[in-house]
């Protein structure tokens, strides 16, 4: 039997969120088929792409976590980013060819920091022609790469800040906080085109991912040294989907209230209205749901494993 075709038949059900810290070089999907490999993980999925030339963080969801998934794609993310002026690159960033170069004019801080002023709140940003983003329904870098007159389209995005850090010669470290769908290498570009000499991203690393605001992120080498040394610590790596959703109010079951929920039905509630993730008296989660008009629904529902490994430090009582 191959070694693919034993990876298949060694898949396990397993789940939880590991906080992967992705190396350079590899695509988000391709991290995260190496990580699902070595936990030999029935089911995966990750969090939002993050480029080859990009590192940090990338939450990876497997088993019931992949439910939530999607949430944490929507999540504010923060990354810190060093830019170059004076050139101007087909990806935005130091992976594509140099398609113009300009001399850098003399700048200070004041002058940089009202360029990123005007770059911060609800902006309108065009992502990337090299983006994953798709255009009846193929990728937009695919279009790009087959030669085709790509036209992307231009969107609304949020950015909480957008600050300088380091300036030095042609230059720039910043720190960029932003929601959901905000590309950074465009900020750069945009940022590049204020200050009159164009720019691009040479490095670009995410720090954290709403909810995880101070990650304890595992490195790639450091899973495969546990994979072959000890597979119950690499196990222990994964968190309870749970924590993934900490930025969610909660709802507190008794253990009928959990069942008939888990069921499908709704369910009396005289607790606040709006989304929430109510938790059985063990702390597992039973289900994303809405609460209002007296009744608490399930939006979503989630078979956490009893007395699975990862049932540890859910949410504080």
């Amino acid at each position: 039997m191959n070694a693919k075709a034993m990876g298949l038949k060694n898949r396990r059900a397993i789940s939880g969120i590991l906080l992967l810290d992705k190396p350079q070089g590899l695509s988000s999907n391709a991290a995260l088929q190496k990580v699902r490999w070595l936990l030999r993980a029935d089911k995966g999925g990750h969090t939002g792409s993050l480029d080859p030339l990009a590192t940090g963080l990338l939450p990876l969801c497997f088993g019931e976590a992949t439910k939530i998934a999607g949430l944490l794609l929507g999540s504010r993310k923060a990354y810190e980013t060093q830019a170059r002026l004076g050139a101007t690159t087909t990806t935005d960033d130091a992976e594509g060819e140099i398609v113009e170069r300009r001399d850098v004019p003399a700048l200070d801080a004041a002058t940089i920091r009202a360029a990123l002023a005007t770059l911060t709140g609800r902006i309108v940003q065009v992502p990337p022609i090299y983006s994953a983003l798709k255009q009846d329904g193929v990728p937009l870098y695919a279009r790009a790469r087959a030669g085709e007159d790509v036209q992307a389209k231009p969107r609304e995005v949020e950015v909480g800040r957008f600050e300088l850090l380091e300036h030095d010669g042609d230059r720039l470290r910043l720190l960029v906080e932003c929601g959901s769908g905000t590309y950074v290498r465009s900020l750069v570009r945009d940022l590049g085109e204020k200050l009159g000499c164009g720019a691009h991203v040479t490095m670009l690393r995410r720090l954290w991912v709403e909810p995880f605001l101070e990650p304890d992120m595992h490195t790639l080498d450091e899973l495969i040294r546990l994979a072959e040394s000890d597979s119950d610590a690499l196990d222990a790596l994964l968190l309870p989907l749970e924590q993934g959703l900490a930025g969610y109010p909660q709802a507190r079951l008794d253990a009928g209230q959990a069942t008939r929920l888990r069921q499908g039905q709704a369910i009396e509630w005289r607790g606040p209205a709006g989304r929430c993730v109510a938790l059985d008296a063990a702390g597992c989660a039973v289900a994303l749901a809405e609460a209002g008009g007296g009744r608490l629904r399930a939006v979503r529902g989630l078979n956490v494993p009893v007395g699975d490994a990862q049932v540890r430090e859910r949410f504080p009582a």
